[in-house]
C-alpha cells in the first residue's frame, strides 16, 4: 500500500491533510478516490496510520485515521555514508539503493580524485534532486524515515566528524589485512551490553557507524593518512576491487546482517 509522509501540523485529531506534490501523485498517478485507503507516516514521530480518503480537492486531500499501525522497519544501527562524488547516474543509484537498505543519511564529498567537479551554483539543485530520490525510495520501500542528503562537504570537514561515531570505516583497495568483519566484530564486542539492552529498550541509543567511500578514481593516499590520523579504520572489502556504486550496497548489507536486531 502506498505510504505518504506528513508533519505534525498536518494532523488534527483524527484527520490528516495531505498537501503539495503528494496531492497530484495520489490523484493522477495512483488514481485514488474517496473511500480508498492509504498509509500515512508522521515524519516527526515516525508513527504510521491506516487512513481513508474522505475528500479530494485541487490542492489538498483529507484523510480520516482508521487506526495506528505497529511498524518496525527502522534499524537499531545508524549508518552514514560519506560518498566521494561520482558521476550523476551513479550517485542516484547509490542513494536509491542505500535508502532501501536502511542508510540513515548520505553526505557527498569532494575528494582529490573525483572526476566530477560541481560549480557552487549547481550544488543546491543537485542536493534537491538527490533528496527527492531519497524520498521516493523511502516511500517505495515503506520506511518511517526519509534519509537526509546532506550538503556537499570536503574531506577536512569529514575528518572533524569522526569523533561523533562509534566507528568510521574507510574502504580502501590497497588495504590487505584489516577486514570489515574484523572491525564489526570489535564493535559488536565493545557494544555487547548496549546491544543486549536495546532488545528490551526501544529508546536505547543507536550504534552510529560512518562509511567513507572513494569516487571512481579511488581515495588518494594522503586522504587515507588524514582519515586514519583522525581515528578512522581502514578496511578491505575482499580480493576484488568494487566499483564506487557497489561499495555502499555491499557495506550496508554486511553491517545490517551483522548488527541489526
Amino acid at each position: 500500500m502506498p505510504k505518504f509522509f506528513v508533519e505534525n501540523n498536518q494532523i488534527k485529531n483524527d484527520t490528516i491533510y495531505i498537501k503539495d506534490k503528494d496531492v497530484n501523485h495520489i490523484k493522477k498517478v495512483l488514481r485514488k478516490n474517496i473511500e480508498d485507503e492509504i498509509t500515512i507516516c508522521n515524519e516527526n514521530t515516525k508513527q504510521d496510520y491506516l487512513c481513508k480518503i474522505t475528500n479530494i480537492e485541487e490542492n489538498e486531500i483529507t484523510c480520516k485515521i482508521l487506526k495506528e499501525l505497529e511498524t518496525n522497519v527502522e534499524s537499531n544501527i545508524e549508518v552514514s555514508i560519506f560518498q566521494g562524488l561520482p558521476k550523476a547516474d551513479k550517485m542516484e543509484l547509490i542513494i536509491q539503493k542505500s535508502v532501501e537498505l536502511g542508510v540513515h543519511d548520505i553526505t557527498p564529498i569532494e575528494m582529490k580524485r573525483c572526476v566530477v567537479k560541481l560549480k557552487e551554483k549547481d550544488k543546491t539543485k543537485k542536493i534537491e534532486r538527490w533528496q527527492k530520490i531519497s524520498e521516493v525510495a523511502a516511500k517505495q520501500c515503506g520506511r518511517n524515515y526519509i534519509p537526509k542528503i546532506n550538503n556537499i562537504k570536503n574531506l577536512k570537514e569529514i575528518s572533524e566528524k569522526i569523533k561523533d561515531y562509534d566507528v568510521v570505516l574507510v574502504a580502501y583497495e590497497e588495504e590487505k589485512e584489516n577486514t570489515i568483519k574484523n572491525e564489526l566484530k570489535l564493535l559488536k564486542k565493545d557494544n555487547q551490553e548496549e546491544l543486549k539492552e536495546s532488545k528490551d529498550n526501544a529508546n536505547n541509543e543507536k550504534i552510529k557507524i560512518a562509511v567513507v567511500i572513494g569516487p571512481e578514481g579511488g581515495i588518494d593516499k594522503k586522504e587515507i593518512n588524514a582519515l586514519e590520523k583522525n581515528g578512522a579504520k581502514i578496511i578491505t572489502l575482499g580480493k576484488r576491487i568494487l566499483r564506487t556504486e557497489t561499495v555502499a550496497l555491499n557495506v550496508l548489507s554486511i553491517i545490517m546482517y551483522e548488527l541489526e536486531n
